[in-house]
């Protein structure tokens, strides 16, 4: 996977690119405020991706 940082209207953003998407055609971004969601959940997003 890859990660590339950026800016979007003056905000800090994360770019989260899979290896299955080698053109980078559908990346994974979000900012700030979202990445601190997301790791407040981390557990229920693990459990999540877990399932069957």
């Amino acid at each position: 996977m890859a990660v590339e940082f950026g800016e979007f209207k003056d905000n800090k953003m994360i770019k989260l690119i899979s290896e299955k998407d080698q053109e980078g055609k559908w990346p994974f971004s979000f900012g700030r405020n979202k990445a601190k969601l997301i790791v407040e959940n981390y557990e229920e997003i693990k459990k999540f991706a877990e399932e069957e």
